[in-house]
């Protein structure tokens, strides 16, 4: 038992444990290969920035900003905030390294990201986060792309229950208006609001969308909604967007009240969301941002993407039994006595050059015990190195799921037979 005054982890800051990375790395690659798929290429930021990135480009009447961000001051006297997400950080490499200039980009990122928020099952103080940003195109036709990508992953992850909600946001000039209309409709009602929504009536009324009050939410019902103030061209390529993604077989349903978290946003938005996970229903969700590189410094470039967390896929993997992403052994080698642990090596290494991921046993137990060492592994086949093994000899391999009989065999003939019992060719990197 562990001393009353032993360290540990940082409230909400969680370490991912030996039995948990199986998951994990299962839905990692999943991310990199959906990201192969559409041709996005992977870029790192630094996981500190200038905390004025984050005010201007999230916007400074946020949670995120107001009260999440882990804001310091350096010893150069310099504002630094870790990243609470990635979407800023890219598009400022974007800008500072010439990527967006008479350039189209497809990227993808994956890291972790920090809130300071009340740590709750799906939402930590230090989580992590896949994102996409499609920079260069203006038409519906990258947006839908975005969301298939993100549809394609929950099929590549074994995932149902997810669905789809879309909404547009329209232009600056048509936001302004309905600001203002959401602003006079509420007025009335102030008292009646949440203490967050009151606090944002007067400077940013399109955040009390957002409330999760029940109360705020009633008031709501009635109110305005940006459908009413979209221009004609903003209505034809929403329209043009939903027919896209019913061409694909995407289904989706018009939420008028999406508006998203972050200032950034300037039309479309989604939002993946799920029942499965209590109240962190949202799972993946993003829209276009063409205002933000010219926010940060640059030129203007109209730019599309999400974000999602990988906790909560992790978390939706494990509820729907996604058994596939569970990394198992292919081989179990055990040594039957110290004699032939050189053989047993070399064996091992042999089969790890043909890409068959082997655990060794290293053990001097009976054969009865190694044999239940290797069925616990999860791995298709024991190989056996018998006492007295030479390069002539026989070796035993012992199939460990489904069907099949111990055989005996000269090492030439193992590739082979174990090439039948996983079932499958050991995949080449696809990176």
């Amino acid at each position: 038992m562990a001393s009353g005054n032993a360290i540990q982890s940082i409230r909400g800051m969680n370490d991912l444990l030996p039995d948990q990375m199986s998951t994990w790395q299962g839905v990692e690659a999943a991310l990199r290969n959906v990201a192969r798929l559409y041709d996005y290429s992977e870029i790192r930021t630094p996981i500190l920035e200038r905390t004025e990135l984050f005010k201007r480009a999230i916007g400074e009447q946020t949670d995120i900003v107001e009260k999440e961000m882990y804001t310091f001051t350096d010893n150069n006297g310099d504002s630094l905030t870790l990243r609470p997400e990635g979407t800023a950080s890219t598009v400022r490499a974007g800008n500072q390294h010439g990527l967006l200039h008479n350039q189209t980009q497809r990227l993808w990122y994956s890291g972790p990201m920090f809130r300071h928020e009340r740590p709750q099952k799906g939402r930590y103080r230090q989580f992590h986060q896949f994102g996409i940003e499609a920079l260069g195109w203006r038409g519906p036709e990258v947006e839908a792309e975005v969301i298939m990508v993100g549809e394609r992953l929950w099929r590549m992850l074994g995932l149902t229950g997810l669905s789809l909600q879309i909404n547009t946001l329209g232009s600056a000039e048509g936001r302004s208006m309905f600001r203002a209309s959401l602003k006079d409709y509420l007025t009335p009602f102030e008292k009646s609001l949440d203490e967050d929504s009151q606090r944002r009536l007067e400077k940013n009324p399109l955040r009390i969308l957002d409330s999760k009050n029940a109360e705020t939410q009633k008031i709501l019902e009635n109110a305005p909604t940006l459908q009413d103030f979209l221009e004609r061209k903003e209505r034809e390529h929403f329209e043009m967007l939903q027919m896209l993604l019913s061409s694909a077989g995407v289904q989706f349903e018009v939420n008028s009240r999406l508006v998203r978290g972050l200032d950034y946003y300037t039309g479309f938005v989604f939002e993946w969301v799920t029942d499965q996970l209590g109240a962190q229903s949202a799972v993946c969700a993003g829209g276009r941002y063409d205002g933000l590189a010219e926010q940060l410094g640059g030129r203007s470039v109209p730019a599309t993407g999400f974000a999602c967390g990988l906790e909560r896929l992790v978390e939706l993997v494990s509820l729907n039994k996604a058994n596939s992403l569970q990394a198992h052994p292919d081989v179990y080698l055990i040594t039957q006595s110290a004699d032939v642990e050189g053989a047993g090596v070399r064996i091992a290494e042999y089969l790890r050059n043909k890409d068959f991921k082997v655990v060794s046993g290293f053990s001097s137990s009976n054969l009865k015990k190694q044999l239940r060492r290797a069925d616990v592994s999860g791995a298709a086949v024991a190989v056996i190195v018998p006492d007295g093994y030479a390069l002539e000899s026989q070796l035993m391999a012992k199939p460990l799921r489904g069907q099949g009989e111990q055989r005996e065999m000269p090492e030439s003939d193992l590739e082979k037979f174990l090439r039948g019992c996983t079932d499958q060719l050991p995949l080449e990197d696809s990176e």
